[in-house]
């Protein structure tokens, strides 16, 4: 699946009439929806990580929760960044977050990043389009680079880089299916 920004400079294009701004609210409205979905679902598979990932997991939340606004700026800064935020609710799902700001944060760092990116779609959209001419190879890279990036964040030692500003990992245990 292309990314939404590619989705709404195609829409542009095609109206060129088109309200940037009601375009960016519709895409970010959508893509916190998906967010939330995929948060959702991935609270399930909660079970299937290790019980050192798991305290890794706890600890990090734990962290989130006396900042107050550790979830709004995480989320914000995910979305409006080329940084893939799918992972971010991946683990969003794993620590069983309940707070509302992250949904907050990423729905206006959407919001603004997708203004941006149909402002200037003109310039980007074709050459983005060019390296990812074979499409397939472009999206199993993406997503190969997604599971990996999941996996690596729940073998960082989050208690010791936390407490103790050292980067340890943890083994993973594979996740059992």
């Amino acid at each position: 699946m292309p990314p939404t920004w590619i989705i709404l400079s195609s829409f542009y294009a095609l109206d060129p009439s088109l309200n940037l701004v009601v375009l960016s609210i519709v895409g970010a409205t959508g893509a916190t929806i998906g967010r939330f979905i995929l948060k959702n679902i991935s609270g399930y598979f909660r079970k299937f990580v290790g019980p050192e990932q798991k305290s890794n997991l706890d600890i990090m939340s734990d962290f989130f929760n006396r900042k107050k606004y550790g979830y709004v700026l995480a989320s914000f800064l995910f979305a409006a960044t080329p940084l893939p935020s799918n992972m971010l609710f991946i683990t969003y799902g794993l620590i069983k977050t309940k707070s509302f700001g992250l949904y907050v944060g990423f729905w206006f760092g959407r919001a603004l990043s997708y203004y941006v990116m149909l402002s200037i779609s003109n310039v980007v959209l074709t050459p983005f389009l060019q390296i990812f001419e074979e499409r397939y190879v472009g999206i199993l890279l993406l997503d190969g680079l997604s599971i990996g990036s999941v996996i690596f964040f729940t073998s960082i030692n989050w208690a010791l880089l936390i407490t103790q500003k050292k980067l340890k990992f943890v083994k993973p245990r594979l996740w059992r299916f």
